[in-house]
């Protein structure tokens, strides 16, 4: 029997358990540059563990999925956080799940606006990007270095998505 997941809208305190919402937050801002630039402060921080690990900066364009969507697999990167912030304007979906036993639990889906970036902590599982609608652009801030730095986990049944409201 499939088992359907709702979409969520994402917001911070529903998204905690996995990571950061990165949006312009009124209560980080301070104002730079003599007064012409809003600078929204520590929206997330990068993490990179391990001897030679480095954070990098990556473009990923993520192709549109289509509805319904099974979940058939999760990740996660034992030694650093992985951010996505779009840069098309587009929303896409996020889907993470809590940690059960060292396998991902029942997974929770969010609908992120095309002004809403994530934040992924080290260890959090996770589905890979997934665009809506069209072909989509992200700025992409993980780790790199030695060592493998991914886990996968195959669901013995899928989840099943059915295509979001936009």
């Amino acid at each position: 029997m499939p088992q359907f997941l709702d979409i969520l809208p994402l917001t911070k305190s529903a998204f905690a358990p996995f990571g950061d919402v990165i949006e312009a937050d009124p209560a980080t801002m301070r104002y730079i540059n003599n007064g012409t630039t809003e600078r929204f402060h520590a929206l997330a921080a990068a993490e990179a563990v391990g001897e030679g690990a480095r954070v990098i900066i990556n473009l990923f364009r993520g192709q549109p999925r289509a509805f319904p969507y099974e979940i058939g697999m999760m990740e996660r990167h034992p030694f650093g956080s992985q951010s996505f912030s779009p840069i098309s304007g587009r929303p896409y979906l996020v889907v993470a799940s809590e940690d059960e036993g060292g396998r991902p639990g029942r997974p929770r889906v969010f609908l992120a606006r095309g002004d809403q970036g994530v934040n992924y902590r080290r260890n959090v599982w996770h589905h890979p990007l997934m665009s809506l609608g069209a072909a989509s652009d992200f700025l992409v801030v993980d780790r790199d270095g030695p060592g493998n730095n991914l886990e996968e986990y195959v669901f013995e049944a899928p989840f099943i998505i059915s295509e979001p409201s936009l």
